[in-house]
């Protein structure tokens, strides 16, 4: 199948492209960004005048809810959230239902995945046995069957003797943990502790939650000697200035660790819960402005390496429930583009920049080795490079509502929103997953 896309503004931060050009599909790769070649000859064009052209969006935290949730046909929908939303590479948590422990289970929602030609799915596999935090799963057999990190998901791992092991033998064969900091005592609320969570009667979270586990986890690191050859911790979904103040020293000191934000806690804080809103109960909380503002100024200066969309569909059944009963989560994969936009627009020219940077080269540059052959290309647009990009009209404007959505999971804080810019169609390896 070859592609010519007409006229867009092809837009690479890896590279720091920046054209209004074409660019030529085949084979599943680009052949060429610029003037077509004279023996060229397309069997589909897409006229991209107006619109971006970028490479598809990397994605580090995106719950499918398979396996577990055949029944409902979860992986068709999510898959076709993720294209919808131009991401075209994504990493799945291990908490599943059963848990990624287990080699069969990961090759089969790898080979499911592939079947629907979506977007490239990346398991995590468990870090534990069951999330249990007793016993180290056979990482190597799970790298073998498709795997690119461990971690435990939001499951606290309560034993630190249990970590510093998994810590040491992740690091003996190069593997990456990836770790949510967050005590398992104190990380047992629904809400971020403050004012008010107090006056709305909600079991709080307080950031200490969070430091105390990121203490935890960098003086294991400092004990096993630190810097780039030594274990490698990515750290999921920082919420807290606090936590970004120790995140900044850790890597100051030059210890190998990478950390990601969410997009609710990058726009969003603790007030937006309203009056008890289920749609705005997710994991970690949300905090206060002070720590918004901390999170949003560590994702522009390189401190935050990446933004996810922390997708994570919950089934009505199961939000509309008291807030302190509801199940946290909230949708998040047709959202991730327009958010890290307005997030930049609000930063001016090099704010764009960072935005783009951080939902695509960024998560792949956390991901690395464990990518494989296809590391020199994920989120990133370059000739001979795999054709995953996205065309992308910045001044398309659009409401988020339940029925906008492709996903299952029509529960998001920012419902009833309008948003900027919106995918026009998605290719992933030269293939038309989404639009027309």
């Amino acid at each position: 199948m070859k592609i010519l896309i007409e006229q867009g503004r092809v837009l690479d931060p890896a590279t720091g492209r920046d054209e209004v050009t074409d660019v030529a599909i085949a084979a599943g790769r680009v052949l060429r960004i610029g003037a077509r070649p004279a023996d060229f000859a397309p069997n589909r064009v897409i006229d991209a005048r107006g619109c971006w052209v970028l490479p598809g969006l990397v994605d580090l935290a995106a719950r499918l809810r398979e396996p577990g949730h055949e029944h409902a046909r979860m992986l068709e929908s999510e898959m076709a959230a993720a294209v919808a939303g131009g991401v075209t590479s994504l990493v799945c948590p291990p908490d599943t239902d059963p848990v990624l422990d287990e080699p069969g289970l990961v090759e089969m929602l790898k080979t499911r995945a592939e079947r629907l030609h979506q977007a490239r799915v990346f398991p995590q596999g468990a870090l534990t046995r069951g999330l249990k935090g007793e016993v180290l799963t056979e990482m190597g057999q799970l790298t073998d069957a498709g795997c690119v990190a461990f971690g435990q998901a939001d499951t606290p791992l309560v034993n630190t003797l249990v970590l510093q092991r998994a810590l040491l033998y992740a690091s003996s064969f190069g593997y990456a943990v990836w770790l949510r900091p967050q005590d398992p005592w104190l990380g047992g609320g629904v809400a971020a502790s403050g004012p008010l969570a107090m006056r709305m009667g909600l079991a709080g979270v307080p950031a200490a939650s969070e430091t105390i586990a990121l203490h935890t986890v960098f003086e294991l690191l400092r004990a096993m000697g630190g810097g780039a050859k030594g274990p490698r911790v990515h750290l999921c979904r920082l919420s807290s200035a606090a936590g970004v103040a120790l995140l900044r020293q850790a890597k100051a000191d030059g210890l190998n660790v990478t950390a990601d934000v969410s997009i609710h806690s990058l726009h969003l804080i603790d007030h937006d819960i309203g009056y008890f809103d289920s749609s705005a109960r997710v994991n970690p909380p949300l905090r206060q402005q002070r720590d918004r503002d901390a999170l949003r100024a560590a994702l522009a200066d390189g401190t935050l390496d990446a933004l996810v969309s922390d997708h994570t569909p919950v089934e009505a059944d199961a939000k509309q429930l008291p807030f302190a009963e509801a199940e946290p989560g909230a949708t998040g994969l047709e959202l991730l583009l327009p958010l890290a936009l307005k997030w930049g627009r609000e930063n001016g020219d090099t704010g764009i920049r960072r935005a783009l940077e951080v939902v695509t080269h960024a998560g792949a540059d956390v991901l690395g080795a464990a990518l494989g052959t296809f590391q020199a290309s994920c989120g990133r647009l370059i000739e001979g490079g795999m054709a995953d990009l996205c065309v992308f009209d910045p001044e398309a404007r659009w409401r988020v509502t339940p029925e906008a959505l492709c996903s299952q999971g029509k529960h998001t804080p920012f419902a009833g929103l309008e948003l900027q810019g919106r995918v026009r169609c998605t290719l992933v390896g030269g293939h038309l997953a989404h639009g027309a």
